[in-house]
């Protein structure tokens, strides 16, 4: 499971780039406290918990959970 700190998060998409099962994205619909378009999980249930995403985060705003 992927959770992330959606305020906290600048759009950057590397992430999105990092995740194997591409189930991330920027989304396109909301905006963050901060004014970005914050990344999202379209599918937690193809989540295989690799942490990539975590890895790649700049701001560290990514916690992978079992």
């Amino acid at each position: 499971m992927v959770v992330f700190q959606e305020d906290l998060c600048k759009g950057c998409s590397l992430c999105v780039d990092a995740c194997p099962k591409h189930i991330l994205q920027i989304s396109m619909t909301r905006i963050n406290k901060k004014g970005h378009h914050p990344a999202e999980c379209i599918d937690q249930e193809k989540c295989i918990s690799c942490a990539f995403c975590a890895t790649m985060c700049p701001d560290c705003v990514i916690t992978v959970e079992r």
